[in-house]
């Protein structure tokens, strides 16, 4: 699933809106007409006037027709934006070259199209204006009609302080650039992957709801299908063994038969409003582990099955996928064997996945439940047609959050290895119905927290503790809130 997310993620194009660049380049014309005007008449400085007002107006007319050609919703492709872009920095430079060149203040300017390419369109897009306005500069440096200043008091710039204005535009334009890029990929990235979090609890539902259908089509087929059986046995009876209808009737007793096989199955299917919606933690244990089981990784579970104080909690498809992905996880990554201990007192529900594979890598463990977070490990391993821990874990970190869970990751001591998942309800939590369920926002859980309750006090008799392992576990190699 987070393969999938990831491929969709790095293909998905920046489009643009035509009213947002339309709008930003009229404040634009506004307001070089205005320096403009203000230089020439309040000023009485001798600047080629009628010059620039002529780039300015053939720079209108562009906006005129891009407003007549298109319509006012539509969203450019990062192309066609990155072509108005780099005819906004060249109508720019042209009016510097009328104006002094980069000894003009407003030469900062240029920066403008490459910060709104950092943040809107592809890297590529970005790296190309940002070369043009490096031309641009450059160009100017030696090119361009000096400012008119009074004879009285002229102004001489050495080179050496132009090279320094140059150099800082281009750094001003790199730095700012890749610091706005990085801002809005996170937050891009983000939002990405809670897109791709309400998809999948979107499914989980729409699955949820698929069974408590079958179920319910099963209570309802089951009194039709009882009367064919029944007419079908009768006519077996009644009509004579070497008759050329025997054969047929006796295959409608079976098929009606084996049709009732598959209907009482189905209506082992929980039903909305029925009690099969509500599940011991034992067989909520189970339903996650069942299908990685044969996958070449032993999974051994420890949990006390006939304790009655067992929690008993809604089968919340949150939880069943955000626990079956973890399980996952470990099983991609484990060597041999793979272990999930449930335990419970009067107040939490603890489940932990513990493997014996090589722990969570170091340059990623501080930045685990993060989206799109892949060790170097994990995309080795992708070639391999393993998967990594990117989005799949961000979906499944957000999902148990949804239901109350807090989670903690880290490695075992040393001298073992693997790594555990440790995912904590408070009981009300675990045990409330699904329909009220409300997560509290905490998404990850300090140890130190679990660390403050009494772990001497004893657990429900026949709910084994973690191993002896665990017991004495160091502190955790990273705690994520």
């Amino acid at each position: 699933m987070s393969e999938v997310f990831d491929e969709q993620t790095t293909q998905t194009l920046r489009h643009v809106r035509l009213d947002t660049l339309v709008r930003l380049r009229w404040l634009a014309v506004l307001g070089q007409t205005a320096a403009v005007l203000v230089v020439y008449d309040g000023f009485d400085l001798e600047v080629p006037f009628w010059a620039c007002l002529a780039v300015i107006a053939v720079y209108a007319s562009v906006n005129v027709a891009l407003r007549l050609l298109f319509r006012w919703n539509q969203r450019l492709e990062p192309r066609q934006a990155a072509r108005l872009l780099a005819l906004d920095i060249v109508e720019l430079a042209v009016l510097l070259f009328l104006t002094g060149g980069l000894q003009n203040p407003f030469s900062f300017l240029m920066a403008g199209p490459v910060l709104i390419s950092a943040a809107a369109l592809p890297k590529r897009m970005t790296l190309i204006l940002g070369g043009l306005v490096f031309i641009c500069a450059t160009i100017l440096l030696r090119f361009y009609y000096p400012l008119p200043w009074p004879e009285e008091e002229p102004l001489e710039l050495p080179p050496l302080y132009m090279i320094g204005v140059w150099l800082s535009l281009m750094l001003a334009i790199g730095y700012i650039s890749i610091y706005a890029w990085q801002i809005i990929e996170e937050s891009r990235q983000l939002t990405d992957a809670l897109a791709a979090t309400e998809l999948v609890l979107t499914r989980e539902h729409y699955l949820t709801q698929l069974d408590g259908l079958a179920a319910a089509a099963a209570h309802e087929l089951g009194t039709p299908l009882s009367t064919i059986l029944v007419v079908a046995r009768e006519l077996e009876r009644e009509i004579e063994p070497d008759s050329r209808f025997a054969e047929d009737i006796r295959l409608l007793r079976e098929q009606a038969q084996r049709c009732r096989v598959i209907l009482g199955k189905l209506t082992e299917l929980p039903a909305p409003g029925e009690p099969f919606e509500r599940m011991k933690l034992s067989a909520l244990i189970e339903e996650v582990v069942a299908p990685h089981r044969g996958a070449g990784v032993a999974i051994e579970v420890e949990i006390a099955k006939d304790d009655p104080r067992e929690p008993v909690g809604a089968r919340n498809p949150a939880v069943l996928y955000g626990l079956g992905n973890i399980l996952e996880n470990a099983v991609d990554f484990a060597r041999e064997r793979v272990q999930v201990t449930a335990s419970w007192r009067d107040d939490k529900v603890v489940v932990e996945v513990s493997d014996d594979g090589s722990g969570f890598p170091p340059e990623i463990i501080d930045r685990m439940g993060e989206p799109y977070v892949t060790s170097e490990r994990g995309r080795r391993m992708r070639g391999r047609e393993m998967p990594g821990l990117g989005l799949g874990f961000f979906i499944a970190k957000t999902l148990l959050a949804r239901s109350g869970a807090k989670i903690s990751l880290k490695n075992k001591e040393f001298p073992q290895r693997g790594a555990i998942v440790r995912v904590r309800w408070k009981r009300a939590d675990f045990e409330r119905p699904l329909i009220s369920q409300a997560s509290d926002g905490k998404m990850f859980d300090a140890e130190d927290t679990e660390k403050n309750e009494p772990e001497s006090e004893p657990m429900p008799s026949g709910a084994p503790e973690p191993q002896g392992s665990h017991k004495s576990e160091a502190p955790p190699l990273a705690e994520i809130h």
